[in-house]
């Protein structure tokens, strides 16, 4: 599909590829949350977004993707991106893309230019914080990979491995000033360490702000960069984390094995 999204994927493509239909698409649907119906049509639809934005006649843009019909065409549009094609131009455009993880699934959103969000896929409130970034940013998200998403693929790989103690990928912190505040305190810290959430507000100069940084740190939309999984409790319990308990064990655990002089 990413080689040739414009496809329009039939029964005998599937057989050709030696896979029954069915079993495609009960298995794509579990991996991806959503039929391969919907991940085509929202990576064409995607393709029509950028033609529009570059100036491209609208009904060009519907008949490349693959829609006879101009009011089909504009609800489809609509329902996916969020906006109609005739108001999209303002529209900033970020690409998605799931990448496995050996804690599981992950979803990654960025522009061209750096990375707004990494959570994993069963986070709770996954949905909500996906509408906030929407919303705060004028954004349409279409599924596409982006030399952003495939460093962080890369940097996440190594990190697992064990051999890297820091991102370099380019993130973007969207939030207010206290939260931002916060995280740039997460990401001063090294590999191995702890805070509990009394040191980090210390740290940011408001000792009183233990609540407060509690909340931005639940708050964080960038898991495994921004380390908000180094944040314990002040009698060393594990505490909370979005991703789950078992994961935050098992970060801590890797970073706590792992010498720093061994990573990059």
């Amino acid at each position: 599909m990413e080689s040739n999204p414009e496809k329009k994927w039939t029964d005998k493509d599937f057989e050709a590829l030696a896979i029954h239909p069915n079993t495609a698409r009960r298995q794509f649907k579990k991996y991806f949350g959503m039929t391969f119906i919907e991940y085509s049509r929202a990576r064409r639809l995607g393709l029509a977004f950028k033609q529009i934005r570059e100036g491209e006649p609208l009904i060009q843009a519907q008949l490349e993707a693959g829609f006879d019909s101009g009011n089909g065409f504009r609800d489809a549009f609509s329902r996916i991106m969020g906006e109609l094609p005739s108001n999209s131009c303002e529209k900033t455009i970020l690409s998605s893309a799931w990448l496995e993880t050996k804690l599981g699934s992950m979803l990654a959103i960025s522009d061209q230019q750096q990375l707004y969000l990494l959570e994993f896929v069963d986070r709770r409130g996954l949905e909500t914080e996906i509408a906030v970034l929407r919303s705060r940013l004028n954004a349409v998200i279409i599924p596409q990979q982006t030399a952003i998403i495939q460093q962080l693929k890369q940097e996440l790989t190594e990190y697992f491995e064990g051999n890297r103690t820091a991102f370099t990928v380019p993130i973007a912190l969207i939030g207010s000033d206290f939260q931002k505040a916060v995280w740039q305190q997460l990401l001063a810290m090294k590999i191995g360490e702890t805070y509990s959430y009394k040191q980090l507000a210390q740290r940011i100069g408001n000792e009183k702000a233990t609540r407060a940084v509690a909340n931005a740190n639940g708050k964080n939309q960038l898991a495994l960069i921004v380390p908000c999984h180094r944040v314990i409790n002040s009698d060393g319990s594990i505490g909370g984390y979005g991703g789950g308990v078992e994961r935050k064990k098992w970060l801590l655990a890797l970073e706590k094995q792992v010498q720093p002089t061994t990573m990059i």
